[in-house]
Order: C-alpha cells, then structure tokens, then sequence
C-alpha cells in the first residue's frame, strides 16, 4: 500500500520531487501553509488529515516541524505511536542542517527565506502582515533583522531576482546559500527506506 506523507504546504514542490526521484508509492496530503502564520492551527490541522487519512494508507509520515505549534504538534502525535514525524524544528534547518546553525550562531538577526517563501512573499508577508495597508509597518516590523538569507532549494534567475527584491524592499544586504533538499531528504530517504 501507498505511504501518506501529511505534508506542510511550504515543502509540497520538493517532497514531490524527492518522491519522483527515488520513486516511492507515495501520496501528498496537505496542510495549509498559511498555518505558520497561525501556528496554532498546525496540530488541528494535522490531527484532520490523519484522520480523514488514516485508513487508506498503510504507513503516515507527518513531514512538518515544530514550526511555532510549541510542542502542540509532538503532543497530538504522542497519541498516535504508528504515526511518524520528520526530525526537526523548521524548514530553514531541514534545508540549511549546520549551515543555519552557523548562520544563526554568526548573526541572530537573519530573515531566511526559501524557494517557496519567495514565490509566496506577497501573500504570506505582505498581505498577511499587512504591509499593503499600512507600507509603514514595515520597519517596525523588520528593525532587528540585519540580513536576508535565501536558503536556495531549485534556484532559477527569477527566484534570485525575487530574493535581491526582497532583500531591498526589506532595506537588507542578501546572501544565497544553495541548500538543496539537504535534511529534508535525508531524513525522509532514512524513514522511508529503513523498513
């Protein structure tokens, strides 16, 4: 039978993709990305898709971080002892591994952004924040920040134009780090194919 993997909608373009590349019986089942902007909705929402999921699939794998639920979704899982989930905090560190660590250890003040953030930028940040009504916001909102990080999954010349717009938008020097999948497949390959 087909593995379930409840996945956050920020990871959905690559958890495809390392699907396709290592040619698993695997389905996506998502969850809102927009819930990292509303972390309490994280557990809820998982807690649906198991749910709704659960008897169609022979194995679930819960492919999220904590990502601001505060533990809410490690507890809900605990109540669910088949069900796994990927290691990890956060996307940055699934993509980043040490070199986030590094980068948050050299500078606490790094806005990060990925492949998905940057395609999703208007809606997630400006919208969300809302930023398009009152454009003034914008420095309080961002004062402690001293630089902008693109954690480069796929990067393409329109997604590094995007990463610099933002970073200038944002009034902050850019770095680009090419991450690929890092973590993220890693782990996923070793939950994956250690049974």
């Amino acid at each position: 039978m087909t593995t379930g993997f409840i996945i956050c909608g920020a990871l959905g373009r690559e958890v495809l993709d390392i699907i396709r590349k290592h040619r698993w019986d695997a389905e996506v089942l998502g969850v809102p990305a927009l819930d990292h902007n509303y972390p309490d909705r994280i557990a809820p929402d998982v807690e649906k898709q198991i749910a709704a999921n659960r008897e169609k699939y022979e194995r679930l794998i819960v492919v999220f971080g904590d990502c601001g639920s505060r533990g809410a979704l490690d507890t809900l899982l605990a109540r669910f002892p088949d069900i796994e989930r990927i290691e990890g905090p956060h996307c940055y560190e699934m993509y980043g591994g040490q070199t986030f660590h590094d980068l948050m250890e050299e500078e606490l003040g790094t806005f990060f952004l990925t492949d998905f953030l940057l395609r999703g930028f208007e809606g997630l940040f400006i919208k969300e924040m809302g930023l398009d009504r009152f454009p003034q916001l914008r420095d309080d909102y961002f004062a402690h920040y001293k630089r902008v990080v693109y954690l480069a999954q796929n990067p393409t010349p329109e997604l590094l134009k995007k990463a610099q717009e933002v970073a200038d938008y944002l009034k902050l020097a850019l770095e680009v780090r090419l991450t690929g999948y890092g973590l993220l497949e890693e782990r996923l390959v070793e939950m994956v194919e250690r049974d």
